[in-house]
């Protein structure tokens, strides 16, 4: 029987991640479709409340569809009292966790990642502060982001 159950479920399963990672794509298609100061200014109005809601709603039912429960006990702290969040070690796909449960925050990633098909431009709705591994400054470049937003007095979402 729980073979059964697998044979059934694993498509499914797969067809209902698929079509959430394509509306995902799609929710961040239009909220950064024209964007003013892409990635010098932050995310502002409609679109941010887009991708706030959209996408972590979106992050969390995928999680869902694959088994996952997630409980948040205690309160997550808001961008005000936390400007910067750390999350470690982050090496597997459930810091995606972390971002649905904390708003979408801007993250810290290798620039690289931004160049894949479908997954950069959702990271990139996230307007992330990229890091490149090839710019011998980058890491200073990255902290001095990172410091520049997290003093932004609240114009800039938490980075992770």
């Amino acid at each position: 029987q729980t073979l059964l159950q697998g044979i059934i479920l694993l498509p499914l399963r797969a067809v209902c991640i698929t079509f959430i990672l394509l509306l995902a794509w799609l929710v961040a298609s239009i909220a950064t479709f024209s964007q003013p100061g892409r990635g010098i200014l932050p995310l502002q109005g409609w679109r941010r409340r887009m991708i706030h809601t959209a996408l972590s709603g979106l992050t969390r039912t995928a999680y869902f569809v694959m088994g996952f429960q997630v409980k948040v006990k205690g309160k997550v702290a808001s961008p005000s009292e936390a400007p910067i969040f750390v999350a470690a070690p982050h090496s597997s796909f459930f810091d995606a966790i972390i971002c649905a449960l904390t708003g979408m925050p801007s993250i810290v990633s290798r620039a690289e990642n931004l160049s894949s098909p479908v997954f950069g431009t959702i990271l990139s709705s996230l307007q992330p502060v990229a890091v490149s591994r090839q710019d011998p400054d980058s890491r200073k470049n990255t902290v001095a982001e990172i410091t520049r937003r997290a003093l932004s007095r609240g114009q800039w979402p938490q980075v992770i």
